[in-house]
């Protein structure tokens, strides 16, 4: 597809990266002249559901959010049957390739580069979205050094229904976390666990755990400890290490909490403040060496001594000595009776006892033939798993090097795969109440898309797998669904008043970021010059119709406001509006402000009103205050 131009706006110029699911070309944007990167779904996927639906949700992630290190969605659209995305170019190395070329990295870069991934995902997860595939190849790095977290393809919604098929297991088996090997779902920890894994790459040069098959690594993520980092850099600070090590606790309550909790340990390491860093929950305190033996010194020679009481003599009596002689027979012989019983128990340690081998992970024979060639008896319990391939160990009780007797018996718990579950007929009915009819069958609804429908808004149109057909417990359902039908009025030429009247017959919204052409014509001032989408377009209703207003510079008025912004660790969106005479706000600023960003501060606004008026300042999409400005 390389010099082919999409929707007439997008020269593709080459290809920069391919995945399972989609191609990424670096592209011109001919309205502007910039690159960006165009992610194009695969052509072979396009009329297949699942990969569809993810190519959505990544389009709906990314809409959600704007962060400065995260790669932000500039366009979304189709052209013809092409499915893109239309990102922000990076011009780097992606954080693997950084590895790669340098073996590991300094420890206080490494923690820097994990505090700018951790406030990427503190903005995600304020948004509700959990990123689920965190690995170095996902972390872009600028040429300036700027990090980006890009890739939300199989990111999901913390407040949604909605998954991919295979959700549980879906991410880079090296960085996903304990609860995705085992199936469970996966929320804001998850996220921080495969952080902690990628800050171990950077101080170490290498992941955690390696295997010769998925499986493998799964299971290490389960059962098996890290090596400790100081043992293959022991040139990386403790605190340092004490942050990575807690970010990768098995259990999720053992974690950080939060990616701002994590970023905040990690700026103490690097401050030195480790007096105010959390302990490890799951650590045991180190044991106080003895005591050195006190010595005293000797006075008259000046040398050190033990003083050494004087030797005293004593008179033996005749009857003592025959008392001293039985107590030594009954010493003796409790001595000799205390050796009898020791060499049998050090018999029953060595001659008849096994130790249990680690099973998890091996197919169900190559456990047996372990079990049995440490004199071990199995017991075989099966159960439907659905993630981990039948006739695959996933636990075992008791655990790996437990002494037992031999021919004790150790019990094996092994995936018979997925069950089966007829899947529900739900076309005609609605999500609400298609939801509950699938949860009672073991299976999760997902929405692949909103079309264009004479239906009514929500209606199930059609469901993958068919009504009747088998699929797996835990399987999704992907289905489509009505969004209503409006068509676009033609507002050019219209205020924005009569704009925003049209568009509210029509079913549909006003995009409050209106964008400015500037004009000669004092006449045009205030009117709408372009309109997307076009008048005409039949839409999904409540779409909201993006508008460019006629601008003339003499006749625009600006003030300057005061913003005044909470102290916080994550970046903050600022919007401002102006009320007009008819009480109808409009956006006249709109920017992401980083947390290094002045907490007092002067933005300028411009508007074709004039005089006094409300102006509304929001924080992160919440009203925070009002004031009355005037405009000059």
């Amino acid at each position: 597809m390389s010099e082919k131009i999409l929707a007439d706006r997008y020269r593709l110029v080459e290809q920069i990266g391919m995945g399972g699911m989609a191609i990424v070309y670096r592209a011109v944007d001919l309205r502007t002249g910039h690159s960006v990167a165009v992610k194009v779904l695969r052509p072979e996927f396009n009329q297949d559901a699942e990969f569809v639906g993810r190519f959505q949700r990544e389009a709906e992630a990314a809409s959600k959010m704007t962060h400065h290190n995260i790669v932000n969605l500039l366009d979304v659209g189709m052209d013809g049957e092409n499915r893109y995305l239309v990102m922000e170019y990076v011009q780097g190395k992606t954080l693997k390739e950084l590895i790669q070329e340098k073996g590991r990295l300094n420890p206080q870069a490494a923690a820097q580069v994990a505090i700018r991934i951790l406030s990427a995902l503190q903005h995600a997860h304020q948004n509700g979205i959990i990123h689920r595939d965190i690995k170095p190849q996902n972390i872009l790095v600028n040429a300036d050094g700027h990090v980006k977290v890009a890739d939300f393809g199989i990111a999901r919604m913390a407040d949604s229904s909605t998954l991919t098929r295979g959700d549980s297991v879906m991410g880079s088996v090296h960085y996903f976390s304990p609860e995705q090997a085992s199936g469970q779902a996966a929320d804001a920890r998850s996220d921080i666990y495969s952080c902690g894994v990628v800050l171990y790459e950077m101080l170490t040069g290498r992941v955690p755990f390696d295997g010769d098959s998925p499986v493998a690594v799964a299971m290490q993520h389960l059962h098996a400890k890290p090596a400790p980092i100081e043992s293959i850099a022991p040139d990386v600070p403790q605190a340092i290490s004490h942050v990575c090590m807690m970010a990768m606790e098995k259990n999720p309550k053992y974690r950080y909490q939060s990616a701002m909790e994590m970023a905040s340990e990690l700026r103490l390491a690097l401050e030195g403040r480790t007096e105010r860093m959390q302990p490890r929950l799951v650590e045991t305190m180190p044991i106080p060496a003895p005591s050195p033996e006190r010595r005293t010194v000797n006075t008259d020679t000046g040398s050190q001594a033990r003083r050494i009481p004087p030797r005293r003599r004593y008179q033996v009596h005749p009857r003592r000595t025959a008392l001293w002689t039985l107590l030594s027979l009954i010493t003796a012989g409790l001595v000799f009776y205390g050796l009898y019983l020791g060499g049998g128990a050090i018999y029953e340690r060595v001659v008849t006892s096994a130790t249990v081998p680690d099973l998890v992970g091996s197919d169900v024979v190559t456990a047996q033939r372990l079990a049995a060639r440490a004199n071990l008896q199995v017991e075989v319990i099966e159960v439907n798993h659905p993630t981990v391939a039948a006739g695959t160990v996933i636990l075992q009780a008791p655990e790996m090097d437990t002494t037992l007797k031999k021919g004790d018996t150790v019990v094996i718990t092994v995936s018979k795969g997925p069950s089966a579950q007829q899947v529900p007929a739900i076309t005609g009915s609605t999500t609400a109440n298609a939801i509950p009819v699938l949860q009672a069958a073991g299976l999760t609804l997902a929405v692949v898309e909103k079309v264009v429908s004479d239906q009514p808004v929500d209606t199930i149109l059609t469901q993958t797998p068919d009504a009747g057909s088998t699929c797996a417990s835990g399987d999704i359902v992907q289905v489509t669904v009505s969004g209503g039908s409006a068509y676009v009025p033609n507002l050019v030429g219209k205020t924005l008043q009569e704009a925003r009247e049209l568009l509210s017959s029509a079913g549909l919204t006003l995009n409050t970021q209106i964008q400015s052409v500037d004009s000669a014509e004092a006449s045009q001032h205030g009117m709408v010059a372009l309109q997307s989408p076009v008048a005409g377009a039949q839409v999904i209703e409540g779409t909201a119709v993006t508008l460019s207003v006629y601008r003339v510079a003499s006749l625009v008025h600006t003030a300057q406001v005061d913003i005044a912004l909470p102290e916080s660790e994550a970046s903050i969106r600022l919007r401002v509006t102006l009320v007009d005479d008819s009480g109808v706000e409009n956006e006249v600023y709109a920017a992401t402000l980083a947390p290094d960003s002045p907490r007092n501060t002067t933005v300028a606004i411009e508007s074709t009103l004039t005089g006094n008026h409300v102006c509304r300042v929001y924080l992160d999409d919440s009203f925070a205050y009002q004031r009355t400005v005037t405009l000059e």
